[in-house]
């Protein structure tokens, strides 16, 4: 898998055996991604501006790692933490919304992240980039049914908050005490039917403008910041 940009290399550096190769501009000039390359002994093809075009999608800032594809974890391993914060991506479609919550999952704290398997994105070089190599900091779980994960977490202690703006709460007065898992749906459709029937609460973000909604990484940053807020 390649993936590119400066913060995105910085991070994957500092765990150099998932680099296989790194193809850098001709004439790249950032001395401490220089020194930090060198020192990793990682093979290095230099390469023009037109050829790192080609291979990345998106503003590769003169660098493009080839890494072994992402790894995914076992949400069970979230089940273990006694204040576990889980975020859940209800068929979320934008790479860049993905990206933008796993920045903010890992400078909250987040114990971790689920996402489905279909008909949602998954990690990929966008992701990555958008989530400026936080992503090697955060577990992500990939599910086979969000339904069936959802109700498992709650078998072990977790109390799922959904969020919508219908028959809701003001997010502020609801409790989060205790193991919290928050779901954050679609961009356009919301969370499904089912995943909102086995939700214990429904949080709305009151909205005072014209506007009655918010882009999907900036509700889920609200969400996962008074959580952690109450938690203290």
């Amino acid at each position: 898998m390649l993936v590119y940009g400066r913060n995105v290399a910085q991070e994957y550096l500092k765990k150099v055996e998932k680099v296989r190769k790194i193809y850098l501009q001709d004439n790249f000039h950032d001395q401490n991604l220089i020194f930090t390359i060198e020192k990793s002994k990682i093979p290095v093809v230099l390469k023009s501006k037109n050829e790192l075009d080609q291979l990345a999608n998106g503003v590769h800032q003169g660098i493009i790692l080839d890494v072994a594809d992402f790894s995914y974890t076992d949400y069970q391993e979230f089940l273990k933490e006694d204040d576990a914060v889980v975020v859940i991506l209800d068929h979320l479609e934008d790479p860049h919304n993905l990206g933008a919550i796993i920045r903010t999952c890992e400078a909250a704290g987040v114990t971790g992240m689920i996402l489905p398997k279909n008909r949602g994105a998954i990690v990929n070089g966008t992701v990555i980039k958008t989530s400026a190599g936080a992503i090697t900091n955060v577990p992500i779980s990939l599910v086979t049914n969000l339904n069936t994960t959802i109700r498992d977490l709650k078998e072990h202690g977790f109390w799922i908050v959904g969020t919508d703006m219908e028959n809701s709460t003001d997010y502020r007065e609801i409790d989060y005490s205790g193991k919290i898992a928050l779901v954050i749906g679609n961009e356009g459709e919301g969370m499904s039917r089912l995943v909102r029937e086995s939700c214990d609460f429904i949080a709305r973000i009151p909205m005072r403008g014209k506007i009655n909604s918010l882009n999907a990484s900036v509700a889920a940053g609200i969400m996962i910041y008074e959580i952690f807020r109450q938690k203290g």
